[in-house]
C-alpha cells in the first residue's frame, strides 16, 4: 500500500513559514535549498515549505500561480513501475519523466527520486519509491 509520506506548501515567504511550524509543533529543519525551500520534518512526513509556483512551473498546480498554502503531497510506493501503470490506468497526467528526476538530498546524502502526476482535479501528487528525507 501506497503511504503519504510528504505535503509541500507554496508561499511567498519560506523562511517565515517554516519558523511557524517549526515553533508551533517542534517541527526539525532538515535543510534549506539555494532558492529559498525549508525542508521540515516531524519524524514520520517531509514538509516542503516552497516558494511560490509560477506560469512557467511544470507543476504549477490547480489553483494557478502564487498560491500559498497545500500545494501537492506525495505518496511513497513499493514499485514505482507498477505505480506510473496504476496511474496511467486511471488517467492521471504524468508531469515529469522517469529519468533525469534522480537528486542526491544535502543531509545524509539520501538519494530521492519522484515523479509528479496530476489527478482528475489538477491537484499535484508525487510518488517516489526511494522515499523523503525526515520520513520513518
Amino acid at each position: 500500500m501506497a503511504r503519504i509520506k510528504h505535503i509541500a506548501l507554496t508561499t511567498k515567504e519560506p523562511a517565515k513559514v517554516a519558523e511557524f511550524y517549526k515553533s508551533a509543533f517542534g517541527l526539525t529543519e532538515l535543510r534549506r535549498s539555494p532558492n529559498g525551500a525549508v525542508f521540515l520534518s516531524d519524524g514520520h512526513i517531509n514538509i516542503a515549505i516552497l516558494n511560490h509556483k509560477g506560469e512557467k512551473s511544470l507543476d504549477m498546480g490547480a489553483h494557478g500561480p502564487n498560491f500559498s498554502g497545500i500545494h501537492h503531497f506525495g505518496f511513497e510506493v513499493d514499485d514505482l513501475d507498477a505505480a506510473c501503470d496504476k496511474l496511467e490506468t486511471v488517467h492521471a497526467q504524468r508531469l515529469s519523466a522517469k529519468d533525469g528526476v534522480d537528486a542526491t538530498m544535502a543531509t545524509g546524502g539520501h538519494a530521492n527520486f519522484e515523479m509528479k502526476w496530476s489527478g482528475p482535479d489538477g491537484v499535484v501528487i508525487d510518488i517516489s519509491h526511494t522515499g523523503w528525507e525526515g520520513t520513518d
